[in-house]
């Protein structure tokens, strides 16, 4: 019989290491280290994000060749909250999404802050991210050169959602399909789940729906 001390070490062990899997999620991504990238996921993950819907495999792909057309998305991460259930965890953890881009013909750099929620497993090789969701909060968008202004059009950038609008702008202006309804700090989306990721603590099975782009 499992003591309440050897309990607790093994929820321990287990938060650490979906915390370095996180880690290594963000650092892999952002170095364009896909071999080790693909490493996190599980056989059948998949990936939310604004400007992609589908499998981890072709989120690594997509990923690995706007990395060669010079495409740059940085990420930072602050706090983390695991909640664990058997073999199954939610990971949230705080987040901040940076873009480099040219706008109406200025450089601009976008800041967007937001959560990473994940659905996990454990299995033989460990801990594994099954689908990522970002939560996007709120962003902001600065010109890299203080004299310089982008002529950003005031109707299309309100036309998105207020966590991540201006991303979106940014994205959209790129050429990149965006998802106009995606979690935010509030709101049916973020509901919507929080209350899968209930579901799947209780051993519900994950069902990955695309939203339209």
């Amino acid at each position: 019989m499992v003591s309440v001390q050897q309990h607790n070490e093994l929820r321990e062990g287990d938060e650490r290491s979906i915390r370095a899997l996180i880690n290594d999620w963000v650092v892999w991504r952002d170095a364009g280290d896909w071999c080790r990238f693909a490493t996190l996921w599980s056989d059948d993950g998949t990936m939310s994000a604004t400007w992609f819907q589908g499998s981890a495999h072709d989120f690594i792909e997509a990923s690995r060749r706007g990395w060669e057309k010079g495409v740059r998305i940085w990420h930072q991460l602050h706090g983390c909250s695991v909640d664990l259930s058997g073999e199954r965890a939610i990971a949230q953890t705080k987040m901040t999404i940076l873009q480099r881009a040219r706008v109406t013909g200025v450089e601009v750099d976008v800041t967007c802050h937001g959560r990473f929620y994940d659905f996990l497993m454990r299995g033989r090789e460990g801990w594994r991210l099954c689908h990522r969701q970002p939560i996007y909060e709120r962003d902001r968008l600065d010109p890299v050169n203080p004299a310089e202004r982008p002529a950003l059009d005031r109707e299309r950038l309100l036309a998105w959602p207020e966590g991540y609008r201006h991303l979106a702008y940014v994205q959209a202006e790129a050429g990149y399909r965006v998802v106009a309804d995606l979690p935010g700090l509030t709101g049916e989306p973020v509901e919507r789940l929080y209350a899968r990721g209930d579901l799947w603590l209780e051993g519900a099975a994950l069902t990955f729906e695309p939203l339209p782009i």
